[in-house]
């Protein structure tokens, strides 16, 4: 009897996994400054000055720049954070 408990996150065959590395995604938007973004990224991730203007130059650049890699759960904590002030991420795994 070795049948796979149904209704457990990160279960499903044929879907999204919980348990897999997930990415916050940040894009380019023409309403934020650099420093507000700069400023956002660093409460949602804790990381550097430098790593923040990194990943903002990237973003508006580029279009686009990952923000956190990590679990669902801590890319969902990261993306709520990036919101607060309106700025659009999105979550991917």
């Amino acid at each position: 009897m070795s049948e796979e408990p149904k209704g457990l996150p990160g279960r499903k065959k044929n879907g999204p996994r919980l348990d897999r590395p997930w990415r916050v995604v940040l894009y380019n938007d023409d309403v934020h400054n650099f420093e507000d973004v700069v400023r956002q990224i660093r409460k949602a991730t804790g990381s550097s000055l430098l790593k923040a203007m990194e990943i903002t130059y990237l973003a508006h650049n580029e279009g686009q720049s990952v923000v956190f890699e990590g679990s669902f759960v801590e890319c969902q904590s990261v993306a709520d954070v990036m919101r607060e002030i309106g700025l659009m991420v999105q979550i991917f795994g």
